[in-house]
C-alpha cells in the first residue's frame, strides 16, 4: 500500500477512485503516566510517556487506514493527514488517520 501525503502520485496514473478512508483509535494513559506527566510538566522537557501514546496510536490509525483503503481495492492512499484530539479532558487521545483510497498504476504498465 503505497500511502503519500501529496494528491498525485509521480511516475503512477490514477485509474479509480474509491473515495474517503479513515483510521481511527483512542487511547488513553494509565494513572501512572499521568502523574509522572505532571510532574515532568513542572520541570519540563518531553514528556516520553505521552510520545509513545502519541507513536502507538498513530501507527494504529496507519495501519486501519490501509486496511480500509485494501478492502476497498485501493493500492494507494493519496492526501493522507492525521488529526490529533484530547479525548473529553480524560487524558486520553484521539487520533484519526485519513486520506483518499485510489487505484494506481505505474506509467509504463499496460492495463490489465
Amino acid at each position: 500500500m503505497i500511502i503519500v501525503t501529496t494528491n498525485e502520485l509521480p511516475g503512477y496514473r490514477i485509474e479509480h477512485v474509491f473515495g474517503e478512508v479513515f483510521g481511527l483509535t483512542v487511547r488513553s494513559r494509565h494513572i501512572g503516566s499521568n502523574i509522572g506527566a505532571s510532574l515532568k510538566s513542572i520541570g519540563g522537557g518531553e514528556l516520553k510517556g505521552i510520545t509513545q501514546l502519541l507513536h502507538e496510536a498513530r501507527h494504529e490509525a496507519l495501519s486501519r487506514l490501509a486496511a480500509e483503503a485494501q478492502s476497498k481495492g485501493a493500492n494507494a492512499v493519496l492526501a493522507f493527514r492525521f488529526e490529533t484530539n484530547e479525548y473529553a479532558g480524560s487524558g486520553g487521545v484521539e487520533v484519526c488517520a485519513y486520506g483518499t483510497a485510489v487505484g494506481v498504476r505505474p506509467f509504463d504498465q499496460q492495463p490489465r
